[in-house]
């Protein structure tokens, strides 16, 4: 055997770093001339010896090694004539016909995004994709980082001649998406840290981790603003350049191969998109491969870009250096004058030539000619293999365990364990909630208002016929208010869909870790407000039970919340716009109230809606309360006289209502109906009310497990509607 042995390696600032090791051995068969010999990067800072070993490793000699020799590994990612279409849909098609006569809808028609599409991204270098809005752009950024549906796009994307699979390249690249999608209560150190958390494999230590954090923090130049929150429209926070930035840093946490960008520097002034690019530039000199799309870069911003792409109606107009545009526009017959902005003066004549009749057929066939003339082999590349095991040795990919490419079981699906995923997703959303305390709060007064009110007009409802309707009425308003208090969540989870969008595209976590954690982080809100209104109701209003009987009102509040915030969780899992999503929840909770069995006794509810009355959320928790309250026997709530409550016979003297109850037992053959005697129990009043198949535990319980139930489905339309691919 043989081996290199480095000592002292230091990192590119001089300084140690974690993910530069201070000792490298690099372990290959005898007889081989030299093992990976594109570690001449890693090692042109040392004094390294080349032993040969026996078999058993006892070293017999030892060479020194001219490690200047050494070739650097190159990553080469290269496409060629990607080709992708979609189906136009008109909302109103028109009728057409077809050569034969035959008519041919106008949903028939398609559109081509991306026609022939070629060229090469190399590591150390800045791929930049220009052209108009519409060009095709975002589209040709989506097609090499894999986010197109496999089947709908022709060609091939290869990395060092070799095409990869849609897992690995998630392991070896990150996506940052044109928005800034970040959680506005945290500051940059802390949304970077979470991002370590995520991304970094389970073997870092905590301290590691943020030493990586440190690390990417000074990269970005974001040093000032570590400690500032993000901010929102309502939250003063970072700059609009320090946003992007961040959002760039959470997707480079674990220093990728490849980092697509679709236009980092949008919406920013010229000095933020300058320092943007500036930190881009970093990245890719520290060995990566950069690909973004720009609509209109400024003339310093180009001189940061190595290679150039420029599209029209998703077709390439240019491909190459930018210092050979004027060249370039020269052959073609369109020189540009020496004081003019050379980027500038190919978009205005490209879309000049977009404008008439031929468009830029004839300039796409030049540059394919022209390409033919001017292209230059690549020099030589390693295996994909070994380019990425040399990355993993030097610590350029830090959640390096892709140690064989060959083998999809050796790429880690998820850095962290499940029960890791939960610890940190519910850690962030606390972070993020405790830092808006008024959000709760508003929720809370709201549900102790709500309390107040009813526990002031209730006050202290006596037994007789009119404490039952009373009762009656209390039960299903406060029901309902539960339900309709949990309408919040659905502007909760908007809030952060396309953040768990993003995160979950590269495998930042399960998406049923976050179902988990989501649905752990509301229980304590849940349970507050659940014993807020119980306290603030029972009590006053007298209910029945004493402690006991107390507790089960808690528990059976505590369920209609936990059924209400999943139900509502889960339509905003299915109901992407808040507009649509509002006015659909009342509308359900109002037909749940209807079929609840309030408004009318479920023998009374015709057939063919007695489905809707076993689907109403309300229904069991209704029951549950009127059985906690009425199913006593020896609780009576109409006595003798009573019996005349509600009816015309209610304004005649006391004296007539007990001649007419003798008259009644008489004619009845009963023995004597007296003032005091009880007519009708809290039984009664149950099945009167239609309520006699389920016992309030198994109403609690079947509350429960509706809330569980919601949120599966929430879980699977997460799985099923958040699919970060065009089709």
């Amino acid at each position: 055997m043989s081996r290199i042995v480095a000592e002292n390696i230091p990192s590119a600032n001089g300084s140690s770093s974690l993910f530069y090791p201070h000792s490298v051995e690099i372990i290959a068969a005898a007889g081989v001339d030299l093992p990976l010999p594109t570690l001449g990067q890693l090692f042109k800072h040392g004094d390294y010896v080349w032993e040969t070993t026996t078999g058993d490793g006892t070293p017999v000699g030892e060479t020194n090694i001219d490690v200047a020799k050494l070739l650097p590994v190159r990553f080469v990612l290269s496409f060629n004539n990607l080709t992708y279409s979609v189906k136009v849909r008109r909302k109103m098609p028109l009728l057409r016909f077809s050569a034969a006569g035959n008519p041919v809808s106008g949903d028939g028609l398609t559109k081509t995004l991306l026609n022939d599409i070629s060229g090469e991204a190399r590591d150390g270098e800045i791929l930049a994709v220009l052209g108009a809005s519409g060009s095709g752009k975002s589209t040709l950024i989506d097609a090499l980082a894999s986010r197109i549906a496999k089947g709908s796009l022709q060609g091939n994307v290869t990395l060092n001649d070799e095409i990869l699979s849609s897992r690995m390249l998630k392991a070896i690249s990150a996506y940052v998406m044109q928005h800034d999608l970040l959680f506005p209560m945290l500051t940059v150190e802390e949304t970077l840290m979470f991002a370590a958390e995520f991304r970094l494999p389970r073997t870092l230590s905590k301290s590691q981790k943020r030493t990586r954090v440190q690390a990417l923090i000074n990269q970005l130049g974001l040093r000032n603003a570590a400690k500032t929150v993000i901010g929102d429209e309502g939250h003063r926070g970072v700059s609009g350049g320090e946003r992007r930035r961040v959002s760039i840093g959470i997707d480079i946490i674990h220093d990728p191969i490849v980092l697509f960008l679709d236009e980092p520097t949008s919406g920013l002034d010229s000095t933020s998109a300058f320092m943007i690019v500036k930190a881009l530039q970093r990245i890719a000199q520290s060995g990566s491969i950069v690909i973004m799309s720009v609509h209109q870069p400024s003339y310093r911003i180009l001189g940061l870009v190595d290679r150039l792409i420029i599209l029209s109606n998703g077709r390439t107009v240019y491909s190459g250096v930018p210092t050979n545009l004027s060249l370039y526009f020269s052959d073609f017959g369109h020189p540009i004058p020496e004081k003019e902005n050379k980027l500038e003066f190919a978009l205005d004549l490209i879309w000049e030539l977009e404008e008439s009749p031929e468009g830029t057929k004839r300039l796409v066939e030049f540059n394919k000619s022209w390409q033919k003339r001017n292209w230059e082999p690549n020099g030589p590349s390693s295996s994909l293999k070994e380019a990425i095991s040399v990355s993993i040795s030097r610590g350029k990919l830090v959640s390096g365990v892709i140690m064989d490419v060959g083998s999809t079981s050796m790429v880690p699906t998820f850095a962290n364990p499940f029960w890791k995923e939960i610890v940190v997703l519910s850690n962030r959303s606390i972070q993020n909630s405790r830092r808006m305390p008024e959000v709760f709060g508003v929720r809370l007064t709201a549900v102790l208002l709500t309390g107040f009110v009813l526990a002031s007009i209730f006050w202290q409802l006596d037994n007789s016929p009119k404490g039952i309707q009373e009762r009656l009425g209390f039960f299903v308003f406060a029901m309902s208010t539960t339900f309709y208090a949990c309408t919040d969540a659905f502007a909760g989870f908007l809030l952060e869909r396309y953040i768990f969008v993003r995160e979950t595209a590269y495998n930042s976590y399960r998406r049923l870790s976050y179902v988990t954690s989501n649905a752990l982080v509301a229980l304590p809100g849940l349970i507050v407000l659940s014993f807020a209104f119980s306290t603030t109701t029972f009590w006053a209003i007298g209910l029945d039970g004493g402690f006991s009987g107390f507790i089960f009102y808690f528990s059976i509040i505590f369920a209609s919340f936990w059924s209400g915030s999943s139900l509502v969780t889960y339509l905003s899992g299915v109901i992407p716009h808040l507009r649509l999503g509002y006015p659909i929840i009342v509308a359900v909770l109002a037909f749940f109230l209807l079929f609840s069995g309030f408004f009318i006794n479920r023998d009374q509810i015709p057939a063919y809606w007695i489905w809707f009355h076993y689907m109403s959320l309300i229904k069991y928790p209704y029951e549950a309360v009127l059985r906690n309250e009425f199913d006593n026997l020896n609780e009576c709530f109409v006595r003798g006289i009573q019996i005349f409550d509600g009816t015309p016979l209610e304004a005649v003297p006391e004296a007539m209502k007990v001649r007419l109850l003798r008259t009644l037992s008489d004619t009845l053959g009963s023995s004597e109906i007296t003032s005091s005697t009880c007519l009708t129990t809290g039984v009664d009043v149950l099945k009167k009310q239609g309520i006699s198949d389920l016992s309030k535990w198994n109403c609690l319980f079947i509350t429960l497990a509706w809330g569980l139930f919601f949120r599966v489905l929430f879980y699977f339309s997460l799985l099923l509607g958040s699919k970060n691919k065009r089709t």
